[in-house]
């Protein structure tokens, strides 16, 4: 070994090791974003569950049929989603008719490593939807 090449096995460590660290970093932090995701989406799932579960007595007991009612629907909703920390939108997408229910949620997901470059959080979204349905010749598939 001549003199040139002294401690050039060093700069290769250091480098390799910083490289490892940071990719450690990226899959640490991109892994905890995606099951903040899936938390989310369960979160917003059981919100719309629990908003589908408010029918409009009144409604059903005239002989209207099944329907949820929409306020009832969505104080429910946001009652839940406060328990589990998070704020959201919920939705009825068909309006008027009142048997889909949609919520959506935006959250946050404070990063580990990524903090370092000053990446301190990363977005998350959860969506959910629960349909009315009742009997047994109702049922739809998607």
């Amino acid at each position: 070994m001549n003199g040139q090449d002294r401690g050039s096995i060093s700069v290769m460590v250091a480098i390799t090791a910083v490289s490892l660290v940071a990719v450690v970093g990226l899959v640490l932090d991109f892994g905890g974003q995606l099951r903040a995701t899936e938390r989310a989406d369960a979160i917003a799932q059981e919100a719309a569950r629990v908003a589908g579960q408010q029918l409009d007595i009144d409604r059903l007991r005239s002989g209207g049929g099944y329907q949820v009612d929409p306020g009832q629907a969505e104080s429910a909703a946001r009652a839940y989603l406060a328990s589990q920390g998070v704020t959201g939108r919920v939705d009825f997408p068909q309006y008027p008719d009142l048997s889909v229910i949609s919520v959506s949620i935006t959250s946050t997901y404070r990063t580990a490593l990524l903090g370092v470059v000053g990446i301190n959080t990363l977005s998350v979204q959860g969506h959910g939807k629960a349909t009315l349905l009742h009997g047994i010749t109702e049922g739809t598939t998607g």
